[in-house]
């Protein structure tokens, strides 16, 4: 149990998570140019997404999570070919045991199968293993693919906060909010 007076702190949950062709390694300098040209596979998705890490946006974009005490961010790697293939985050871990997943962007050839439960899965065992209760999930109510693998992994639906982000492009988003309790999850 987490003690509300003690703040979990980021590097609590900053490891290395493996597990079959899955890494996730704390984000580094050296993970820059690999996560570039990851990003760029897929240049259309980043319209729905807060933070804009196509070719034109992605320095800035970086910097702000980077400097973000708010994320805990992870490069993804596929150890099948050993290509970096995205990133992921811990965002906003809290001393009342909640942390959410997110800032995730997985490259294309690694989508829509095991990778993205595995990468899941890795992270949420780790989050319950340091102590906290809860994970959350918050995705762009366009973001239909994403909300699907979400509840996939077992995650209950708590409702939509309406226009509570203002995107990169200026779109003033929905977000799904979605909660999966430590006794709820079954792996």
């Amino acid at each position: 149990m987490v003690d509300p007076a003690k703040e979990l702190p980021p590097a609590d949950l900053l490891v290395r998570l493996e597990a079959g062709s899955v890494f996730l390694e704390p984000f580094e300098d050296e993970h820059v140019p690999h996560l570039r040209k990851a990003c760029a596979a897929d240049p259309d998705i980043w319209q729905i997404y807060p933070l804009n890490f196509a070719e034109a946006g992605f320095d800035a974009s970086l910097a702000i999570m980077r400097a973000s005490p708010d994320f805990v961010m992870f490069a993804v790697i596929d150890a099948n070919s050993g290509d970096l293939v995205g990133m992921t985050s811990f965002i906003r871990p809290t001393m009342f045991a909640v942390v959410e997943i997110g800032g995730t962007y997985i490259h294309p050839k690694v989508r829509g199968g095991a990778f993205n439960r595995t990468m899941k899965k890795l992270m949420i065992e780790h989050a319950f293993d340091c102590g906290f209760v809860k994970v959350e999930f918050r995705v762009d109510t366009r973001n239909k693919r994403s909300m699907a693998a979400v509840l996939k992994l077992g995650a209950k639906s708590e409702g939509v906060l309406r226009q509570n982000m203002v995107t990169w492009t200026g779109y003033r988003r929905d977000t799904a909010a979605f909660g999966l309790l430590k006794e709820e999850w079954t792996g």
